[in-house]
């Protein structure tokens, strides 16, 4: 027994010894719990994903379009973007023209238009336009569940400016203005109040002003047991009473869901990816395939160690070679051999999922190239600050899996905070997954990919500098 305890104590020494695996055990857990948390809304005070860029153009005149735009204002998952710049610096008003462009560059990838026949004269209803570029699946649908949720909380008034509008055709300005005022009499008399307020909130379409508690998630008490007809009927009653429903006839998905789309028509067009074949694999192959490449050139720099420990770089420095070019070439390695790694990922991507990846070629090829580069500079970086193999094999699993949980790999960027999606811009995840996407995804050519293949190409100039320059000032090659 005393053999086995001295045996635990040297492990236990071992391990508190070894960084790599303190961290590898207990900081990488951590950290994509803290990540994990965000997406999935475990944190009370931040329960889904934030500002996500919705652009709305707004060409119609009534009162409703201008409430519902002060509604989507206010949903903390967006952030609304209602103007553009002009050349000389000053702004105006977005047009429809101006978001198509916009989506299809990637500026933003909602847009919702109000249009000025939102209200079509002779029919009942809301007409409402929504353009996509649904380039991740799962934020597409969050982004149209929460406007779903913010429109139709804003039924009642669209609804009720679309039943004047009809009211006002049918019965003429005199006849539409005499009935409305017999009405604001008349509940004024039965129920109390204002007229004159009365009539004002009619025709503004607000007709559960007067009568509403402020919440929208249940029925107010009006006299004579009177229940708003946007809210849901208690469960287990029939007419929203505490009568029992069992004569209720069962509803019909169909019939409702064909309803709700006559009363709000919401028109949803893709203006980017159509021709894509398997949108699901465009989205997701390119990013896995940056961090298996992340992975394995991380890993081949690290092996600089072995090579130092076995006597290699003291048999080459002694011929007319330089420390420099032994981490150049080590460089050059890396672009290889990411290169031939991607390739061969997105060819099985091809074979298993029907990826697109010979349309594009010369795209597809300057983001492989820049992105290997980039995944090439940042093992050596590794290579140059870590004190030995261990260590740098621990500091690259953590800063792979992290950089990749950021940088839009896994799961859209929007569902993390605020400051984490603007740290996920300094990562070369990030820009190589958007420019894979750009080709794989919207099918964009080499002269529109080459922005993000040089930011990729300057994070791997920049971080091969710093790494050259911190080998040679370490003793690593002495």
């Amino acid at each position: 027994m005393s053999q086995i305890l001295i045996l635990l104590r040297k492990s236990l020494l071992n391990f508190s010894r070894a960084r790599a695996a303190i961290a590898i055990t207990f900081i990488v857990p951590i950290a994509l719990i803290y990540l994990f948390g965000h997406v999935f809304g475990l944190f009370g005070n931040n329960p889904g994903p934030e500002h996500i860029k919705v652009a709305v153009v707004n060409e119609s005149p009534e009162p409703a379009a201008r409430e519902l735009m002060r509604a989507l204002k206010a949903e903390k998952t967006f952030d609304i973007v209602t103007e553009a710049r002009n050349a000389n610096g000053t702004v105006r008003p977005l047009t429809e023209a101006d978001v198509r462009q916009a989506l299809y560059d990637n500026n933003y990838r909602y847009a919702l238009i109000l249009p000025s026949d939102m209200y079509r004269d002779g029919r009942f209803g809301v007409r409402i336009k929504f353009l996509t570029n649904p380039r991740n699946e799962i934020e597409a649908q969050t982004v149209n569940g929460v406007l779903q949720k913010t429109i139709f909380s804003n039924v009642p008034q669209l609804l009720g400016q679309s039943l004047q509008r009809s009211a006002r055709n049918y019965l003429g300005d005199e006849r539409y203005a005499r009935f409305n005022q017999t009405m604001a009499d008349t509940i004024a008399n039965t129920f109390g109040g204002d007229p004159a307020v009365i009539r004002e909130r009619m025709e503004a379409g607000n007709f559960f002003g007067a009568a509403t508690t402020g919440r929208q998630d249940e029925a107010p008490a009006v006299a004579g047991g009177l229940r708003r007809l946007d809210v849901a009927k208690p469960a287990g009653t029939a007419d929203g009473t505490t009568q029992p429903a069992a004569t209720a006839p069962a509803s019909n998905d169909a019939d409702r869901k064909d309803l709700f789309s006559r009363i709000v028509n919401i028109q949803t067009e893709q203006v980017a990816g159509k021709q894509t074949k398997n949108p699901m694999a465009a989205r997701t192959v390119g990013g896995y395939a940056i961090m298996f490449l992340l992975f394995a050139v991380s890993g081949s720099a690290t092996s600089i160690f072995e090579e130092r420990d076995a006597g290699v770089y003291q048999r080459l420095l002694s011929s007319p070679v330089r420390p420099s070019h032994v981490l150049w070439a080590r460089f050059l390695f890396g672009i290889v051999l990411g290169l031939v790694q991607i390739g061969v990922l997105l060819l099985a991507g091809q074979v298993f999922f029907g990826l697109q990846i010979f349309q594009h070629a010369a795209a597809l090829f300057a983001i492989m190239l820049t992105g290997a580069a980039a995944c090439s500079a940042f093992g050596m970086l590794i290579a140059a600050f870590a004190p030995s193999a261990a260590a740098a094999n621990g500091i690259a699993t953590f800063v792979v899996l992290s950089m990749s949980a950021v940088g839009g790999a896994w799961f859209p960027t929007s569902f993390m905070p605020g400051y984490i999606q603007t740290f996920s811009k300094m990562t070369l995840v990030y820009w190589a997954v958007e420019g894979l996407t750009d080709v794989l995804w919207a099918g964009r050519s080499l002269l529109e990919v080459l922005p993000k293949a040089g930011i990729l190409a300057g994070i791997a100039f920049v971080v091969m500098l710093v790494s050259v320059w911190r080998f040679n000032r370490s003793k690593f090659f002495e």
